[in-house]
């Protein structure tokens, strides 16, 4: 069986801490990235949820996070584009929106089809 959502979940939690802590660092002159605080403490928060998850070992719940973060991603994405909840929170630039779509996308589908991925050997 594939560890690729688990995989996937130790790689991207920790980057989605690193992320908020950077955007409270970093000046927004210096960043390609929103540095809105809403934003930082979103991925800080969420970043220690998928660390927990990553930590306990719960298969089925990774599989869900990476699934449903990825939808929230593609979300903010529309969002940003709309105009709607919670722009005027998070204040995205176009990077923002670029990460959005990429990274939604690619855990949407390691969420779904992760499973289905098998070693050959």
């Amino acid at each position: 069986m594939s560890k690729l959502n688990r995989i996937t979940l130790q790689i991207f939690a920790p980057v989605l801490v690193l992320a908020g802590i950077l955007g409270f660092i970093l000046p927004p002159t210096m960043s390609l990235t929103s540095g809105a605080p809403a934003y930082n403490v979103f991925h800080i928060v969420f970043g220690l949820i998928g660390l927990g998850l990553v930590i306990s070992g719960r298969e089925r719940l990774i599989r869900g996070f990476n699934a449903g973060f990825g939808l929230i991603d593609l979300y903010q994405a529309v969002a940003s584009f709309l105009h709607l909840f919670p722009e005027q929170y998070f204040m995205w630039k176009t990077a923002d929106d670029v990460l959005h779509v990429l990274i939604g996308a690619a855990l949407v589908a390691i969420g779904l089809l992760g499973t289905r991925v098998t070693r050959l050997d």
